[in-house]
């Protein structure tokens, strides 16, 4: 498994975090494009793992003020799931925040299905839940 990451919108790593975002949460999860491709695209650090050489997990990290990270737009193409391959793409995650950022602390807002797979890398659920894109959600969090 290798990963790559970017900021750069016209560059092939995005291209290929925008192909897996679009086939899990467009197509699978039938969520709205105009709500999945926002406006923090160009804000973000888009990371995308690749397990001989295609594309399969993908992820993308936000500051939101020093210390504090966004986890956003977690999604590992069917194919891939249920081989370990989230867990790697957190590890990876929980790297670059380190490095990259600086980090203390990560934050994000799970689909209430993927809550358990979140606690077994340490994130913690707080608040109540809520509805995002009609998909029940709940916050989390995890120090660093």
């Amino acid at each position: 498994m290798k990963f790559d990451s970017t900021t750069d919108l016209s560059s092939s790593i995005y291209k290929d975090t925008l192909t897996i975002r679009k086939t899990v949460f467009v197509q699978e999860q039938k969520v709205d494009e105009s709500l999945e491709i926002d406006d923090l695209e160009d804000q973000a650090l888009h990371i995308v793992g690749y397990d001989n050489n295609q594309a399969c997990c993908t992820a993308r990290l936000i500051e939101k003020e020093n210390g504090l990270i966004k986890i956003q737009r977690v999604a590992v193409l069917k194919e891939f799931r249920n081989k370990g391959i989230g867990l790697l793409l957190l590890r990876e995650i929980e790297r670059l925040a380190r490095e990259t950022f600086e980090a203390s602390k990560l934050l994000l807002d799970s689909q209430d299905h993927a809550i358990p797979f979140y606690e077994k890398s340490g994130f913690t659920v707080y608040g109540d839940g809520f509805l995002d894109a009609n998909i029940p959600h709940h916050h989390m969090e995890k120090t660093l």
